[in-house]
């Protein structure tokens, strides 16, 4: 005989009684009972790969369960960014996502084919980072008011690289050239990594890029950071003025990163992400290298993270269509 929900019951109350009558439990209660897969939108090598592996590390501690990362770079991220939108949505499979993937990337990509908010479920902001204006041994310029000068009296000729379209050092570099009035040629790259290559070997001419991928090539003098992207001086180069000071006020470009989910990943598996997250960022040894790697780890509630993301879509649409980036 079929049995019917008692009345005042919906289908998924009375499912749900059922299963508890059972003695069965949700698979969520579970988790994670397997390794936890973290996608990151860039190559190994460049920054968002370092602090990847570095909350990974802490989170397979918190977690219980390894947290094994995997590296797809390529078309400013939207490929590991897509693969993530499509996942189970079950926790075992997150996404290490950037401003550049969560927040640009919509005004950028036309036929974008995800959707930055009503794709994914976040879980916390993790990093924030400014991006440091490099020039490669063959420019001469010694501040940022010499590469501009340069640029105009060069146009077309100066290039700068990014960590691919529409990537966070894309937009910088974009941004840069409409404050100046300069036209500069970008050559977008597969991660930082082999931008990084190209700038030492004097092929690029300029990058705006996270100090970290940089920090030993500006210490050893192979590089020279004229400039940083944030609002204030990094405390890891205090003698570098930012971009608002060097003559472009009102310039400011600060990354952030942190961990998504699929959709309708259940608040409980959100809950335990975010509380392993909390566990893992609260890591005293970490947060002093970050920090002396000019990265903020910070932590924000899935709430916040959320609100950030919707806040920055609109912010970054109307840089994009200022600067005339554009990505086909």
């Amino acid at each position: 005989m079929r049995q019917t929900s008692p009345s005042g019951f919906g289908r998924r109350q009375f499912l749900a009684l059922l299963a508890a009558s059972a003695g069965t439990t949700p698979a969520w209660a579970a988790f994670p009972d397997k390794p936890v897969r973290m996608i990151v939108p860039f190559p190994a090598g460049g920054a968002a790969d370092v602090m990847a592996r570095t909350l990974g590390m802490q989170l397979s501690e918190a977690l219980g369960q390894q947290v094994l990362i995997d590296n797809r770079g390529g078309a400013g991220g939207t490929l590991a960014v897509e693969a993530v939108a499509r996942a189970p949505a079950d926790g075992y499979t997150v996404l290490f996502g950037t401003m550049g993937t969560q927040a640009i990337n919509p005004a950028l990509y036309p036929k974008l084919r995800y959707d930055p908010m009503k794709d994914f479920a976040p879980v916390a902001l993790t990093h924030i980072t400014p991006r440091v204006l490099v020039v490669g041994p063959s420019v001469k310029a010694q501040s940022v008011a010499e590469l501009i000068a340069m640029a105009k009296a060069r146009p077309g000729q100066i290039s700068y690289g990014s960590a691919g379209n529409g990537s966070s050092s894309h937009l910088s570099g974009a941004l840069f050239e409409s404050m100046a009035g300069v036209n500069m040629i970008h050559v977008p790259y597969k991660g930082s990594a082999p931008l990084l290559t190209d700038v030492l070997a004097g092929r690029i001419d300029t990058t705006f890029d996270s100090y970290t991928v940089y920090e030993e090539h500006i210490k050893a003098g192979k590089v020279r950071a004229l400039a940083v992207t944030s609002a204030r001086r990094m405390g890891v180069l205090p003698q570098t003025p930012t971009i608002a000071e060097s003559g472009l006020a009102g310039y400011e470009v600060s990354n952030w990163l942190g961990l998504l989910a699929p959709a309708g990943t259940p608040k409980e598996v959100i809950a335990a992400l975010h509380a392993a997250t909390t566990k893992a960022m609260a890591d005293g040894p970490m947060r002093r290298q970050l920090t002396g790697l000019g990265i903020e780890p910070t932590l924000t509630s899935p709430e916040e993270f959320g609100n950030l993301i919707r806040s920055e879509i609109p912010k970054w649409a109307r840089i994009v269509k200022a600067s005339g980036a554009q990505v086909d």
